[in-house]
């Protein structure tokens, strides 16, 4: 090789590293803006996180689990459905832990942008750095789930990689990621079902059978679940887990996550996401040409994700990236011919300056309104105090593993968070106390409505609850303990109230 060809090889080497760094540096410091918008974090389930990636530090990789005694989770039953996803919290657990969480956040979603980047990149995509920062502009509601201590935006990354490998054919890769995808998060299933829809597209495209890569992905997945530090409880985690919410086989309320946004809503958090599906569509109606592959892939993964978030707004993670991706592949070959082909607008259209005008006249503003929005929605996150002044309460008057019955569900991810003195009766998914017993389950919602006079006892005996911890907001149970004898208010804050259960 000449010296002019080593050159231009290192040039093009060094170019490309910086590129990438500065691809990073850019999610980076934008997802920082959104994070730090507010000291507080932006989702209950974020303090469990980190809490749980401490213990594992400071206690052992796999630590006992005794604080839900009463639901499957239970300390025989345990499994950790975000292991890997904890080990990656690990490193933000020295110091204050509310701010490692929310730098884990922003370093989580930074690379699941920069994967997603990459996959346009190596795609060949024109302007890919500019399709990429419209990820930035797609979404509100998705930044700011992208902002929550939570294993979605790994699973986007995996999601992304799985992609970028099966249109690049290497679906031996597929095994190990598969493996990995088990491991942090029980969205796995997701990468099989990106399989089918790869091979689907290459059906209808090239008319050939294409099952290696949902071979390979169904092998990973499999090993997954069964070379896994809890099995077999894994499996019937899963079971009790996603079954009812698959199925609607529960009326429980688990969070409005798993409801759907109403049209109202997505078109004020989403709607230049429906714009890149719409811009997607109108590039294949304008090329002449029949789409490739990649384009068919990300058009039918883009209507899958659509579908899942009528559903659940809890996809609003899945369906914004790829109706952008989805967009960029569908108008990548009208741009690599350069405007030469077609109609005399559609040549005019499609011309390498004009493009990347358009496109950037549509991203940069879409970022400014879409990160002010997002930065905006997480100001209204809770104060990161709520229980505090209750758990150390508890912690400091009470027995080591004196069970706390809460009136609330989602409550248990602070109280754990400031509190692993005592244990709780429900948390994380209602459903994992009605799984373990579901006339318990009934009777706590009555006591908690309250619709039962006198529940000192039955929280005592059925519960076996020594204290109890109620928000400001659960009047019906405020007027029942005040008329309870068996109940005596040991404390009380701004946001919450403790009762002691007394004996008879």
């Amino acid at each position: 090789m000449s010296l002019s060809s080593r050159l231009s090889a290192s040039f093009q080497t060094h170019k490309a590293w910086l590129e990438n760094l500065a691809m990073l540096m850019i999610f980076f410091a934008a997802m920082t803006v959104v994070q730090f918008a507010t000291p507080n974090m932006p989702d209950n389930d974020g303090f469990y996180h980190i809490k749980l990636a401490y213990l594992m530090r400071t206690e052992g990789l796999k630590p006992d689990f005794p604080w839900l005694p009463m639901t499957i989770l239970n300390q025989r039953e345990f499994y950790d459905h975000h292991y890997l996803f904890h080990l990656a919290l690990i490193p933000f657990t020295y110091g204050d832990l509310r701010l490692g969480a929310k730098w884990a956040a922003v370093a989580f979603a930074s690379l699941a942008l920069f994967s997603l980047w990459r996959l346009l990149r190596g795609q060949r995509v024109p302007y890919a750095w500019l399709w990429a920062l419209g990820l930035l502009a797609v979404s509100e509601a998705f930044l700011y789930r992208m902002s929550i201590t939570r294993a979605q935006s790994l699973s986007l990354a995996v999601l992304g990689l799985g992609l970028h490998w099966m249109l690049n054919r290497r679906y031996t890769l597929l095994i190990p990621l598969g493996f990995i995808y088990v491991w942090l998060y029980n969205a796995f299933p997701l990468l099989a079902a990106l399989a089918v829809v790869y091979g689907v597209s290459v059906w209808l495209i090239e008319r050939r059978i294409e099952i290696r890569p949902l071979i390979f992905a169904a092998l990973g997945i499999g090993l997954g679940l069964i070379i896994n530090p809890y099995f077999p409880y894994n499996l019937v985690f899963i079971y009790y887990h996603l079954v009812p919410k698959l199925t609607d086989a529960t009326a429980v309320s688990v969070g409005n996550e798993w409801f759907p946004y109403n049209t109202t809503q997505l078109l004020k958090n989403s709607l230049l996401a429906l714009a890149a599906f719409a811009a997607g569509a109108l590039g294949l109606g304008l090329y002449e040409r029949r789409m490739d592959v990649r384009t068919a892939a990300s058009f039918l993964l883009t209507l899958m994700f659509g579908l899942m978030l009528f559903q659940s707004r809890r996809f609003i993670e899945y369906f914004p990236p790829f109706a952008l991706i989805f967009a960029a592949f569908a108008w990548a070959p009208m741009l690599v011919e350069n405007g030469q082909k077609g109609s005399a607008f559609f040549k005019w259209l499609t011309r390498p300056r004009l493009a990347a005008l358009l496109l950037a006249a549509a991203v940069a503003p879409g970022m400014w309104f879409t990160l002010r929005q997002a930065s905006d929605s997480i100001r209204s996150a809770k104060p990161y105090t709520l229980y505090q002044g209750a758990s150390a309460w508890l912690e400091q008057n009470t027995p080591q593993g004196t069970r706390v019955f809460q009136t609330d569900w989602d409550d248990f991810p602070r109280l754990f968070f400031y509190n692993t003195h005592n244990t709780y009766l429900v948390g994380l998914d209602p459903t994992y106390l009605q799984s373990y017993d579901p006339e318990l389950y009934d009777l706590w919602v009555d006591i908690t409505d309250g619709e039962v006079e006198a529940p000192s006892k039955l929280i005592r005996v059925q519960f076996g609850s020594s204290y109890v911890l109620t928000d400001l907001a659960h009047k019906g149970f405020l007027r029942r303990a005040s008329e309870d004898p068996g109940l005596r208010e040991v404390y009380r804050d701004d946001d919450a109230v403790v009762f002691q259960v007394l004996s008879p």
